[in-house]
């Protein structure tokens, strides 16, 4: 369990969550931001079980947002299903998307399923381009809230539960039987088919799962701003994913939803400066690969460290003393 622990900032940080609407219902502008970093953590937390964790390479997971938001869009706008409806029927339909792509990665590793993910990242904006009389082409389409959740801060604390569900979630199925076979498999195909772990099943079954959960994500992002379009998640959305993971630290729940928060920030910061911010953020990458390869999230295992060092130094002082 996620909160087995009880460890205080976990308090603090769901507590932080439930205020940050009430405060910041003044600013549209921050709130938008706030619930960019919940879809991007989630799906960013989604990546990392497939990549950090499940060791499958994907460089184009925005294609399954694409896949989410359409879904959600076409089943609210064009079927009005309900809005707890929508969701894990969007998680489904890209669930099996993810299946189709997951197959060739039975077979296949390495740079070889980063092609294939690849190929599909920039496919799914073209598919939503010209098959118009589906996704309604260059035009986009409107993504109908219901009437319960047009308040804003309404929306966001239901996006909030959604968040903290899906984290809860996922921290679970990693901490399970299912996470340490996808950790064997990580950590050597070849030792993990040895006992007993089925392959082809379990690499299918993180796609899956991964997809699953981005879907939900792109979902709430249609539902969020209203509309959905072709351009909203191309190819540099996946890259931008990629930088997340890897900023905040591979196989960690919480370096995900760091690098989440920062690659959503920052941007912002920069945007007024035309070419600044993919700049700073390849140089965030490089910076962070070079001198903390395991992400921020090693940062902390530096400063226990460092207290421990600090803890026996005291200790040989007291005995030398004595």
């Amino acid at each position: 369990m996620l909160l087995s622990k009880k460890k205080p900032w976990i308090f603090l940080l769901v507590l932080a969550l439930l205020v940050f609407p009430i405060i910041g219902e003044q600013s549209v502008y921050l709130v938008s931001i706030f619930v960019m970093i919940c879809v991007y953590a989630i799906t960013a937390m989604s990546l990392d079980l497939l990549i950090g964790f499940g060791g499958q390479i994907s460089i184009g997971h925005a294609g399954f947002l694409s896949v989410g938001s359409y879904t959600a869009a076409i089943l609210a706008s064009k079927l009005v299903l309900p809005f707890f409806l929508v969701l894990p029927i969007t998680g489904v339909i890209t669930g099996l998307i993810g299946l189709l792509i997951g197959l060739p990665s039975v077979r296949l590793s390495g740079h070889f399923l980063a092609v294939v993910s690849l190929g599909f990242g920039l496919a799914i904006p073209q598919i939503a381009l010209n098959w118009s009389s589906l996704t309604g082409g260059y035009s986009g389409l409107s993504v109908l809230r219901p009437e319960w959740l047009s308040a804003d801060i309404q929306f966001i604390y239901v996006i909030i539960i959604i968040t903290m569900l899906i984290t809860w979630l996922l921290h679970n199925i990693l901490k399970s039987r299912l996470g340490r076979a996808f950790v064997a498999i990580r950590e050597s195909e070849t030792a993990a088919q040895a006992t007993g772990i089925n392959l082809s099943f379990y690499k299918t079954l993180m796609f899956v799962i991964s997809a699953f959960f981005t879907g939900i994500a792109g979902g709430l992002y249609g539902y969020w701003l209203g509309f959905v379009s072709p351009n909203d998640f191309t190819i540099v959305t996946s890259f931008l994913l990629l930088g997340m993971i890897v900023v905040g630290g591979l196989a960690s729940i919480p370096g995900a939803i760091i690098g989440a928060i920062v690659f959503t920030v920052l941007p912002e910061l920069t945007k007024s400066f035309i070419g600044l911010t993919n700049i700073i953020i390849g140089i965030a990458i490089v910076l962070v690969i070079l001198f903390r390869p395991h992400g921020l999230m090693s940062l902390q295992e530096l400063l226990k460290l460092k207290k421990t060092r600090e803890k026996i130094i005291i200790e040989k002082e007291v005995t030398y003393s004595d």
